[in-house]
């Protein structure tokens, strides 16, 4: 999927994510959802773009 337009305000490096724009290390959503899969998180690791999308 070709990136419509880079949202400057969010970067990624999800090369798998289908709203990501390859070319430019962007995301192409106006805004995304941060979760996580931890009951009491304390690292970054335990965070998740739950915006995520399967290409």
């Amino acid at each position: 999927m070709e990136c419509n337009q880079a949202n400057r305000s969010i970067k990624c490096h999800v090369e798998q994510c289908k709203n990501h724009c390859s070319s430019e290390e962007y995301c192409s959503l106006n805004c995304i959802t941060v979760g996580t899969h931890e009951a009491n998180p304390t690292m970054d690791q335990c965070t998740d773009c739950q915006s995520f999308v399967a290409k």
